[in-house]
């Protein structure tokens, strides 16, 4: 996920201006089943304070007597971690350990391609041989140039793990009641970029709702300004029937990845009977897209436990999957 790989990047920027070493954890492969898939990473510093993790908590010690010569003589190390007997996942880990540096150049790029919404494209190079392990390496890309890169290595010497990330995934709450500082902040902590709406009216302000990245105040007519795409969410919460519609009436022109309309069922189909008097012509794709009352059905009642079962709808309807208990989940399926 591209926040984590940020939160990686400034990390690792941060410790070195505090002259503290770092390394890079990157999953390059695995054989079986394990908590978390390739493409997976982590930082290290050299303190062995870590940020992020390649598992549920269990690799992690095995990392930090493992990163131990990479902080002492700066070569990469490929290491493969059996999960099979000591932790009874049916797994076998591929891990590069790997030195990082980030330069303040590479950190304004890197930051200019979330800001620009770009593909960020990771490439780690590896080896098993010893004579090249030291060298493996791991650039990143955005759409156009390198933003840490090294010295180009001969393909046929190396493998490589290549990893396509999209950009940051963002969310738009159109409303600024309680219910909605709680989706503000469960959101955020999933890791999603939180853009509060408000009228220009508006007497709330972006330190009222925690996680926030924004507080936008515009005219309800002017949501068409807004950027949206596809790793775009939008929840239109104000509590007041004639603002959603307003703000349904222009978002059918946006693209998105999620609408949801907080409400009661009445209530939607009184919404749509108005958008569709108000537009005739509006497409039925755009009526059939709108989830309203928006969260899945798992007897939320607190705004918590409302902005959980959002989430888990918007992560679902995104990720193409049908909500059932993992419990049910067949071996075959596994």
């Amino acid at each position: 996920m591209i926040h984590e790989l940020r939160e990686i990047v400034y990390s690792s920027f941060y410790a070195q201006k505090q002259q503290i070493k770092t390394v890079l954890v990157s999953v390059i492969g695995l054989n079986g089943s394990s908590y978390r898939k390739p493409g997976v990473r982590m930082l290290l510093w050299e303190n062995q304070k870590m940020i992020g993790a390649i598992s549920g908590g269990c690799v992690e010690k095995e990392i930090i007597r493992q990163a131990d010569s990479v902080f002492k003589n700066g070569k990469s190390k490929v290491i493969e971690y059996d999960g099979r007997f000591r932790l009874g996942c049916e797994g076998v880990l591929k891990i590069l350990i790997e030195p990082f540096i980030i330069e303040e150049e590479e950190l304004q790029q890197f930051q200019e391609a979330l800001d620009q919404r770009k593909t960020v494209k990771v490439e780690s190079y590896f080896s098993e041989n010893p004579a090249l392990m030291g060298e493996s390496y791991t650039q990143i890309f955005n759409q156009e140039s390198s933003i840490l890169s090294h010295q180009n290595i001969l393909s046929d010497q190396y493998l490589k793990y290549q990893q396509m990330l999209s950009p940051e995934f963002q969310l738009y709450v159109f409303g600024v009641e309680h219910d909605a500082k709680a989706l503000c902040q469960f959101a955020s902590l999933t890791g999603w970029n939180v853009q509060m709406i408000d009228t220009l009216k508006g007497t709330s302000d972006v330190t009222d709702f925690p996680g926030a990245k924004n507080l936008i105040r515009l005219n309800e007519d002017d949501i068409h300004q807004l950027p949206m795409d596809q790793q775009t969410a939008v929840v239109v919460m104000t509590h007041s029937f004639v603002k959603d519609l307003t703000y349904l009436l222009q978002l059918h022109q946006k693209n998105f990845a999620y609408l949801g309309v907080l409400g009661a069922k009445k209530r939607i189909e009184k919404l749509i009977d108005q958008l569709i008097e108000f537009h005739p012509h509006i497409d039925t794709e755009f009526i059939d897209a709108i989830h309203s009352p928006c969260g899945l059905n798992i007897g939320s009642i607190t705004p918590q436990e409302i902005s959980v079962s959002i989430i888990a709808e918007i992560l679902s309807v995104c990720r193409g999957k049908t909500p059932h208990s993992l419990s049910h989940k067949t071996l075959s399926n596994a």
